[in-house]
């Protein structure tokens, strides 16, 4: 596979964006990043350190819709001419479709009501938000893909595989080397830190237990090596989806201490406890990422959620490692 790394700079999110460059008969790029001039400059850097101009883009292809994933694909595509694809799920919100953005900021209110943010907390978050709302760049028409898809990308035949969680369109694409399967992961796993859940796709239904089937999936591939959105590539995928889901039992067991020592609790509350004090985009990953675990708990009948959106147990004592899936890994 002739894969180019183009690190990217990210001033607004945490860590290194990575784009990532198939050359061959159909000349590929994968989540070119945020629509910012740094962001620009860096892409087009590294598309002349691997010898290939924006007009020589036949195609680009997204992990998901976030914007320091797909900002910049309006205005290369305009430029190139290269057909957009990304998942079925995500393509309203990357092509800007005006239903589809108009239903999730709906939903992001609904959210911040049923998550009892603070009044002056959800005003800080909104603003940070829409400080950052061009990021997102220019509209676009997206060709859909699905799960088990197979698209030509430089030289080579890549499988989409769909691994929900982070994002409820992101896919991974698969391909088949000498002596291992590798993979674009997008932020489906995270070389040093782990992708939010529950805040960063308030579309995802059963976030936290959707995640776990996608690294669940991820682990049974075993995949070879693994090219994350951000940072370094991932020598040991299955090793570090395994590390992740290991994060998470250990997080619902500390959001299952917060309900037996609170008696009940909203997500605010619980997200307080977890994570102190939350500024800008946290504000939002925080309480999301309660919200994530507490649903989870809710779907496996060990908590309930009563009317006035706070949540509790109703067992005494549960075993959280009975609620994630044992693995042979």
């Amino acid at each position: 596979m002739d894969l180019h790394r183009i690190r990217l700079g990210n001033a607004v999110f945490e860590g290194r964006n990575n784009a990532y460059l198939l050359v061959g008969d159909r000349t590929t790029l994968v989540d070119p990043g945020a629509s910012l001039d740094s962001v620009r400059d860096d892409l087009h850097g590294g598309l002349s350190a691997a010898g290939v101009g924006v007009g020589d883009i036949d195609q680009i292809l997204l992990t998901h819709w976030h914007a320091d994933h797909s900002g910049l694909a309006g205005e290369l595509a305009a430029e190139s001419g290269a057909v957009v694809r990304a998942h079925e799920a995500d393509a309203p919100l990357v092509s800007g479709d005006g239903d589809a953005v108009a239903a999730e900021r709906r939903l992001r209110e609904r959210r911040f009501d049923e998550w009892s943010i603070p009044t002056g907390k959800r005003d800080e978050l909104v603003a940070f938000l829409d400080r950052h709302d061009d990021l997102q760049g220019d509209a676009i028409e997206v060709r859909t893909l699905s799960d088990g898809d197979r698209i030509l990308a430089g030289d080579d035949e890549l499988e989409v595989v769909h691994l929900p969680g982070h994002a409820a369109g992101l896919v991974g694409f698969a391909a088949e080397t000498e002596d291992r399967e590798e993979m674009l992961v997008g932020d489906a796993i995270l070389p040093t830190y782990t992708p939010n859940v529950g805040g960063a796709d308030l579309r995802v239904d059963r976030p936290l237990g959707r995640y776990v089937e996608s690294l669940v999936r991820l682990m049974d591939r075993d995949v070879g090596r693994a090219w994350p959105g951000h940072r370094d590539p991932i020598d040991d995928p299955t090793a570090r989806a395994r590390a992740i889901l290991d994060h998470h039992r250990e997080r619902t067991e500390r959001v299952v201490s917060v309900l037996r020592e609170r008696g009940r609790a909203d997500p605010w509350t619980v997200s307080a406890d977890l994570f102190g004090e939350l500024e800008a985009i946290h504000i939002l990953h925080g309480p999301g990422e309660a919200f994530a675990h507490l649903d989870h708990l809710a779907h496996e009948g060990v908590a309930e959620r009563d009317g006035d959106g706070e949540y509790r147990l109703t067992t005494e004592d549960p075993t959280v490692a009975d609620l994630f899936p044992n693995t042979k890994y």
